[in-house]
């Protein structure tokens, strides 16, 4: 069967944490290891009420410089140091915005709620037919109804679609209801995982 849709994760996928140095400095400076801030950002009930929307990505930073004994007011801080070493893969944006207009596009993200806004403010929101963002729709990968959504928002088939995620188990999920998916481990292996089966 044709593939019409290709969808994309963002977070490990398109930005990626390319520079461990900050996000060390910053995990070092408050008596933490590297492992232990990224799990005090990503691996507690904050971060799972952001992801489904229950709170806002703001409160989630409150939060995170409350546990760390800090004033809520440091949660800026603490986003802005955290990320310093993420990057935009242009090169896959630059992919994405030239297999449209013949297939289109989505993303399937596990993000908070800040997450439309800041892809509009990297000026790569126009690469996207839709956005489907479990703060948005409240549940998360890999709750199926994520892809399920995604694939009704672009009028798919999951044997139409191809998704790229750097999280085995949400492959497999998106592999449980019929999608294509590739295990996104670099940039190069996913490519061309992805342009193999768009020629098949």
């Amino acid at each position: 069967m044709t593939i019409r849709a290709v969808f994309f994760d963002l977070g490990g996928v398109i930005a990626r944490t390319e520079q461990r140095e900050p996000r060390t400095r910053l995990a070092q400076s408050l008596g933490l290891t590297y492992a232990d801030i990224d799990k005090l950002v990503f691996e507690n009930e904050s971060s799972k009420q952001a992801s489904l929307g229950f709170i806002t990505e703001d409160q989630h930073w409150q939060n995170v410089a409350l546990s760390l004994g800090l004033p809520g007011s440091e949660g800026e801080r603490l986003c802005t140091e955290f990320f310093a070493g993420d990057r935009i893969d242009l090169k896959l944006v630059d992919l994405m915005r030239n297999l449209r207009p013949t297939i289109k596009v989505g993303a399937i993200s596990n993000a908070w709620s800040g997450m439309r806004a800041w892809i509009t403010a990297h000026n790569f929101a126009d690469v996207f037919d839709d956005m489907v963002i479990s703060a948005e729709v409240g549940y998360a990968k890999p709750d199926a109804r994520i892809y399920q959504t995604a694939l009704q928002n672009l009028q798919v088939l999951p044997a139409e679609s191809v998704f790229l995620d750097d999280t085995l188990r949400n492959v497999e999920a998106a592999r449980k209801i019929g999608m294509h998916a590739i295990h996104f481990v670099q940039p190069g292996q996913a490519i061309g995982e992805l342009e193999t089966l768009l020629a098949a």
